[in-house]
């Protein structure tokens, strides 16, 4: 793969932000804030790039892009993406937080097409100023991908000098040997899955356990989908090093407002509503079924352990 098959769909704008095509499709990249934990307050540590696809001006689910995409072409989709995410994080976010982007282990069937990708990727993170261990690479354990190519994958990752991540911890095909056998720095436990456990006292009794495990194995944690007040405090009680959702910040199409909080001084009370209050957003229209921008003002309901108290 060639340097130009992602720079070849990219669309240069006058604020330093690029945008994507493929197809009938324009493509912008979307950050949502990750947060860590710091004394009993919040401060942003890193963002997630997400794809937003369009067609005709209409804003796209991912998942209707990328499945009207042939699989033949995902390699280079993969490519664009990336390139993408970190030309705009580059134009638009503080310089000094992490960039999570999400990889597809499976379409890296060998070492060479790895080597290559990653080659293209030092060359438009040399473009977009950003060193790569300020990089979080996101893999999911994908069942298209054998155990070797993952492994091997996430090997030509950290040698390139990125940090790794393993995302959808606690799906299907997760399970604490792959931890053991990848060594990532950062798990980002599924969302559904977390507040699964949240809803007793045994199941947050294990999130806390696990959570410490690989806290001592120098393996930091990542709590997705936060999207109520009961979740963050239950997150932070656990010892969950950081939490990501939409109770704590919306993901913002680029150029975001974002770049005003890179002081590292700038940091927030939970209960704090930050970023997004009274925002309106395109880019939250293909977010079908999930939760408010904001928490309600109002007192929550006392909550055993997310189950609602009965007065």
């Amino acid at each position: 793969m060639s340097r130009s098959i992602g720079l070849a769909h990219i669309v240069r704008h006058d604020d330093g932000t690029a945008s994507g095509v493929w197809g009938n499709y324009t493509l912008q990249s979307a950050f949502q804030p990750i947060f860590a934990f710091s004394n009993g307050k919040l401060s942003i540590t890193g963002f997630e790039g997400l794809i937003r696809p369009f067609r005709d001006a209409e804003p796209q689910t991912p998942v209707s892009f990328f499945n009207a995409c042939p699989t033949v072409d995902r390699l280079h989709i993969e490519a664009l993406t990336r390139t993408l995410h970190l030309l705009n994080a580059g134009a638009c976010l503080p310089q000094e937080a992490f960039i999570f982007i999400n990889f597809d282990p499976s379409v890296f069937t060998d070492r060479s097409i790895a080597d290559s990708a990653l080659r293209d990727m030092r060359l438009v993170l040399h473009e977009a100023g950003i060193d790569a261990n300020r990089v979080v690479c996101e893999v999911t354990e994908q069942k298209s991908a054998s155990q070797e190519t993952l492994y091997n994958f996430v090997e030509a990752l950290r040698a390139n000098g990125f940090r790794i991540a393993v995302d959808d911890y606690g799906a299907e095909e997760s399970d604490i040997n792959r931890i053991k056998e990848l060594r990532p720095d950062i798990v980002k436990f599924d969302a559904h899955w977390i507040m699964q456990l949240m809803e007793s006292g045994a199941g947050f009794a294990l999130l806390t356990a696990m959570v410490a495990s690989f806290e001592q194995q120098g393996i930091r944690t990542v709590f997705e989908g936060i999207e109520e007040g009961w979740q963050l405090e239950l997150a932070e009680k656990s010892g969950a090093s950081m939490v990501q959702g939409f109770a704590l910040a919306r993901p913002e199409l680029a150029p975001t407002s974002f770049h005003v909080f890179g002081n590292e001084s700038q940091v927030f009370g939970k209960e704090s509503q930050v970023f997004g209050k009274e925002r309106q957003t395109p880019v939250t229209a293909p977010d079908v079924g999930t939760a408010p921008a904001t928490v309600s003002p109002s007192p929550r309901p006392k909550r055993a352990f997310g189950r609602k108290v009965v007065p």
